[in-house]
């Protein structure tokens, strides 16, 4: 028996289909694995924010995968981002390469493209979710919330920063998840600005609020709003406590901030986490590997989207070169990954401070130096920098699909 027909008789089990699940689930589809993806959600989650991807890794990755000239033709065209001070006037220009990446794609889009190109290959179960893992010899027994056993010869956790996959096979670990003193929200808002594919971002000690218009729908924009706090007491699920701790956070702020609350009292898209990093051990066990942000996640500026997908390329190739052999494909995608993650990581640990620095002189300091990073005299070098964590890593040959 060949390697490709040892890994055609791969029966893989996904968790999540948001970004890393379906694009592994594309990577394992064409070396001939049988796929399934469970995702909790009811179907694929639609719009959320804008992702974008820099460097020839990314695109490697991504011409690999036979995406890269869709994303292009998908892509928002974002602009330049202006920083402001309370009155609108600008403060300093952050150049879209800094903001945008090479290419920049709504990140319900991606999973959009990713699965219609898997889903008549690939088993998609929605409104379902793991609910236990026993391992054997030769498999994995699975039970889901659906109560309907079955059985996998892998399983792999995409679920997220939150993962329960990861707290499965792992168990909690309040280390697994590091907080990072700041939260994040984001939702829809009237484009009251008059916004066409550019940002505005306004800062006060520990809070900022940007508003974005990322596809030239002149009635709509994003606003993406960040905060310094202590770690917070909540329920992930009920949206009307996050709307009360974000409109009791940002009351008093200048701007366009009390336009920016009136539109949160009615948004249904809202989006509210802190922003962490998943830290862990190890990547795999047994017969089942962590992917994207279920492994080595990080909210904001990480280029946590890219990880996950050059993570997927590297899982899957993995797998095919050692002939659907777990324990040699996990432990090469750790060893392949594991750098390039903590490089990736350590750029969003800037994210908080840079949205929402803790002083007025921070925030004069900030400016300061992203004008002369964005000058012309400095330009080419401030682009190598913002590409010098997502192409630090040396990708190898895998078989043909």
């Amino acid at each position: 028996m060949t390697k490709t027909q040892r890994v055609a008789h791969l029966n893989v089990l996904i968790s999540g289909a948001s970004v890393a699940g379906p694009a592994l689930a594309l990577g394992l589809l064409r070396h001939g694995a049988r796929v399934t993806v469970v995702e909790k959600a009811s179907d694929l989650r639609a719009g959320g924010f804008a992702v974008d991807f820099r460097g020839h890794v990314h695109r490697e990755v991504l011409t690999a995968m036979g995406i890269w000239d869709e994303i292009h033709a998908r892509q928002t065209h974002m602009g330049r981002q202006t920083v402001v001070d309370a009155d609108g006037n600008p403060r300093v220009d952050l150049p879209s390469a800094m903001m945008s990446g090479d290419v920049e794609i709504f990140r319900g889009e991606l999973a959009r493209m990713m699965y219609e190109r898997t889903r008549d290959g690939v088993e998609y179960v929605f409104g379902d979710s793991i609910a236990g893992l026993t391992e054997t010899s030769d498999g994995v027994e699975v039970t889901f919330d659906s109560g309907a056993p079955r059985r996998f010869a892998l399983v792999i956790g995409a679920d997220g920063l939150h993962s329960s996959t990861r707290r499965l096979v792992f168990g909690y670990d309040p280390r697994h998840l590091r907080f990072s003193d700041h939260y994040v929200a984001g939702f829809a808002v009237p484009n009251d600005l008059g916004l066409d594919r550019a940002g505005r971002l306004y800062s006060e000690p520990g809070r900022a609020v940007a508003i974005g218009n990322y596809d030239g729908d002149p009635d709509r924009a994003g606003a993406l709003l960040v905060f310094r706090s202590g770690q917070l007491s909540y329920d992930r699920r009920d949206v009307a406590a996050q709307k009360r701790i974000i409109a009791e956070r940002f009351a008093g702020m200048g701007w366009e901030t009390p336009a920016v609350l009136r539109a949160l009292e009615q948004a249904e898209d809202l989006y509210f986490d802190a922003i962490a990093q998943v830290h862990v051990d190890r990547l795999a066990r047994g017969r089942v590997a962590l992917l994207g942000d279920a492994g080595y996640g990080a909210i904001m500026g990480g280029m946590g989207t890219g990880a996950a997908i050059v993570g997927a390329h590297v899982l899957a190739g993995e797998l095919a070169l050692a002939g659907g052999d777990h324990r040699t494909a996990f432990a090469e995608y750790e060893t392949r990954i594991r750098g390039f993650a903590k490089g990736c990581q350590k750029v969003s640990g800037n994210a908080g401070p840079f949205f929402a620095p803790p002083t007025e002189r921070r925030i004069r300091s900030r400016d300061r130096m992203y004008r002369l990073l964005s000058s012309p005299l400095l330009a080419s070098f401030f682009k190598r920098l913002t590409e010098k964590a997502a192409t630090d890593i040396t990708l190898r040959a895998y078989p043909a699909a």
